[in-house]
């Protein structure tokens, strides 16, 4: 078989280190209006994912960020201000900042208050996406605290029944600190693929597997072009977590995003999202060290289980992610040709540097 031409040969991704991409990231947020440490602290989140293989969440939705200021559907330079009726509880307005600037208000405020009450709960009210929520449950862990956290957003994907979208494709984390391991750290969707590997795979020119998305007219497709809902996992199981994540992320700061964008309002359509982040201080239920001791036997007890045929490592989650993020952290992060391009573009339009790349 004859080698590809450069006329067929597919182009090659871009290597670039990740402080080079998360001041890139940031340059562009500050041009944009946003305040130097809140740009930075986006670039983080969407670093963090490309570092970790989740490349949906990463660098990849600047555009979609910069086109929420254009559309004044977020605010760059928002400031958010935070409520604590109670001692253990903070709510967060984001007064559409940035998902990460909110979130990461959050997971702060989530932390001061399992300090003081060995729990805390902070709900988030009107901000934009999120970004990948395993980075906020990290930031929690990185306390020593065990974390669960929700996002509820704009209707998008199916629910048992129901013709075209009608929940969100709510994402759930949920970190927990251990001893001789590394904290496992389960990140997924409600969605059996998110939107945004659903356009990874359009950009990518490869078909879908089936059964993960539907047409606009609820019709079951594998082509990616065709796809506009997906589908929840674990069929009515998935479907009911977003709803129900919806009710308390949403209903417990009284912005529901739901019922409101099913009231075919114009303002019910508008882009947004509510979510919540929960720290515990494991301290005030036992010994940290009893408990870290036990989670290291419960993965010491999965991992040497026998494995299925074809199964050469039995892995815990967040595992797949940490080693991806090693690699990534020593070789560079790859990046499609048209995320590249189209980060350059915007950072040259806004006098940004480019930084030099690592291939």
């Amino acid at each position: 078989m004859s080698e590809a031409t450069p006329a067929t040969a597919k182009p090659a991704k871009v290597l670039i280190g990740a402080e080079q991409l998360k001041s890139l990231v940031a340059g562009i947020f500050a041009a944009r209006g946003a305040r130097p440490d809140d740009a930075a602290a986006v670039a983080d989140t969407l670093v963090w994912a490309n570092l970790r293989g989740v490349d949906s969440h990463g660098v990849s939705r600047v555009p979609r960020y910069l086109e929420l200021f254009d559309k004044g559907e977020s605010v760059a330079d928002a400031v958010p201000t935070v409520e604590r009726p109670r001692a253990a509880i903070a709510i967060v307005d984001a007064h559409a900042a940035p998902g990460p600037v909110a979130m990461i208000r959050a997971a702060d405020e989530a932390i001061a208050g399992a300090r003081d009450c060995g729990i805390g709960w902070a709900s988030v009210r009107g901000t934009v996406h999120t970004g990948a929520i395993g980075y906020y449950a990290s930031r929690i862990a990185d306390a020593g605290m065990a974390a669960v956290g929700v996002v509820a957003g704009v209707p998008n994907m199916a629910y048992a029944g129901v013709k075209g979208a009608a929940v969100a494709t709510s994402p759930l984390a949920v970190a927990v600190p251990a001893g001789k391991h590394q904290v496992v750290l389960l990140d997924m969707a409600t969605a059996v693929m998110a939107l945004g590997r659903i356009a990874q795979l359009k950009a990518a020119g490869k078909e879908l597997p089936p059964g993960v998305a539907l047409t606009a007219e609820g019709e079951p497709t594998t082509d990616p072009a065709l796809a506009k809902v997906p589908t929840p996992v674990g069929g009515a199981k998935g479907g009911g977590m977003s709803l129900v994540f919806e009710m308390l992320a949403s209903g417990l700061v009284g912005n529901p995003i739901v019922p409101s964008f099913h009231s075919g309002s114009k303002e019910g359509r508008r882009h947004r999202q509510n979510g919540f982040l929960l720290a515990i201080d494991v301290s005030a239920f036992l010994p940290v060290d009893e408990f870290t001791a036990t989670i290291d036997d419960t993965v010491d007890a999965i991992k040497a289980l026998p494995p299925a045929a074809g199964t050469s490592e039995i892995l815990v989650p967040g595992e797949r992610g940490r080693r991806t993020e090693a690699e990534r952290g020593a070789s560079g992060i790859p990046l499609g040709p048209k995320v590249w391009r189209e980060l350059t573009e915007i950072a040259t339009s806004l006098d940004v540097p480019v930084p030099a790349t690592l291939s």
